[in-house]
């Protein structure tokens, strides 16, 4: 058996851990640079007239209207919250895949004699005592039924959060409730063909289609949908995580930069970041992309887009090599007489660092070493982020990076936030 579990609202039950006095009360989290609401509770989304995805702009009066609480996007705290879900998860079972930041699934075999539906229910509670945050759980025999047993317990009340999909006529019932459109893995374009061909809800689909259908018109991804539909586990049991193939990261600026040595300090600073990611997977990449765009939105600012690939002469997770690079190719793209929005950086061509082989034609600068690096991570991980830092990344973050005007505190992670009580 499998249980998926999910947390309830993730982004805005983190807000409200530390501020239990909304509890019961709409709230919402907004994007990069406050642009859009990409989070609600139950509350907000109860409320018809605040629509997902619209730009706050057209709706700020609304939400105070409305007695509406909204953040800023603080995805260090939600991150470090996700952490301590996935821990505690890890002690009901050693097998633990983490999906995304608010969900995971976990293994449960050789507990054919355990109450699953108590199990569950523990597995929620832990988590709540723990952390606050409240959970839906959905146990069955297969990856995607436990994600309709999931989507069941957070629907419907009378389940107490915890569903469990035990025996072929809760199966069976289970399927007919679930719309086509609402299965794990069945996307609109699929969705929307399955209901021209008759097919309603997942229990047509696994009792009306075949197998060779579904392998034809669909591929081998539907087949192993339909096959876990009937029972049949499919999909594999994921611990590690694949190491990435690509990284990136690309954030609009608070305000519209033309100033180039502040374009250039965002950029190194973004370098920074994912070359942290590439060492802590144990891999080095090939080719670096930098890219800078103006605002597409603007009616009176001119339009400019460019990007510029470079092929590291020997692949690398230095950060200091890395920038380099990065600022020579924004050297090649930044034009002047433009209001800039963004500027974003890709790496590609990632290969496990143990398989990097050196270049006849150059010589690996000193700078290089891998011991250098180490140290560096080691003091930002017990000292923080940026502790220390390569100097291209400047002094001067807070004139170019996005707008949080209303982000909370990282309460969990950072000693001049912490929560403080007063008696």
């Amino acid at each position: 058996m499998i249980a998926l579990v999910d947390c309830n609202s993730f982004y805005a039950s983190c807000e409200q851990v530390f501020r239990p006095d909304l509890l019961g009360k709409p709230v919402v989290v907004l994007s990069n640079n406050d642009g859009c609401i990409i989070a609600a509770n139950k509350e907000a989304k109860s409320l018809a007239n605040i629509p997902m995805y619209e730009p706050v702009f057209k709706i700020r009066e609304v939400l105070i209207k409305n007695n509406v609480t909204f953040f800023s996007s603080n995805y260090t705290l939600y991150g470090e919250m996700s952490q301590r879900v996935m821990n505690i998860l890890g002690t009901f079972s050693p097998f633990v895949e983490v999906y995304s930041i608010d969900e995971s699934f976990v293994e449960l075999s050789g507990m054919e004699y355990v109450d699953l539906r108590n199990y569950g229910k523990a597995i929620k509670d832990k988590v709540f005592r723990y952390t606050g945050l409240p959970v839906g759980v959905g146990i069955a025999p297969t990856k995607v039924l436990a994600k309709l047993a999931n989507r069941m317990a957070k629907k419907e009340e009378k389940y107490d959060h915890v569903v469990v999909i035990d025996t072929e006529e809760k199966r069976i019932d289970a399927l007919k409730k679930t719309k086509i459109g609402d299965v794990w893995g069945i996307g609109r374009k699929h969705a929307k063909r399955l209901q021209e061909n008759k097919i309603f809800t997942a229990f047509e689909f696994v009792e009306k289609l075949t197998v060779t259908w579904v392998r034809k018109e669909m591929s081998v991804v539907g087949e192993r949908l339909w096959r876990e539909l009937r029972g049949e586990p499919c999909l594999e049991f994921t611990t590690l995580p694949a190491p990435k193939k690509g990284i990136g990261t690309a954030k609009s600026f608070g305000k519209r930069l033309e100033d180039f040595s502040l374009i250039e300090e965002a950029c190194a600073y973004y370098i920074s970041e994912v070359s942290e990611v590439l060492r802590a997977q144990a891999s080095c990449a090939s080719y670096i992309q930098v890219f800078v765009h103006t605002n597409y939105h603007s009616e009176i600012d001119k339009q400019y887009s460019k990007s510029c690939t470079v092929t590291l002469p020997i692949p690398t997770n230095n950060t200091f090599l890395l920038v380099t690079e990065a600022r020579n190719a924004l050297h090649r793209i930044y034009k002047k007489g433009f209001r800039y929005k963004k500027v974003g950086v890709n790496l590609s061509g990632i290969i496990p660092e143990k398989y990097v082989q050196g270049n006849l034609f150059e010589i690996s600068p000193k700078i290089s070493n891998p011991l250098l690096m180490k140290v560096f991570d080691d003091l930002n991980n017990k000292y923080g982020k940026s502790t220390v830092a390569s100097a291209a990344t400047g002094t001067r973050k807070k004139e170019w990076e996005l707008i949080k005007e209303q982000r909370s505190s990282r309460y969990t992670t950072q000693w001049d936030e912490i929560l403080k009580i007063s008696i």
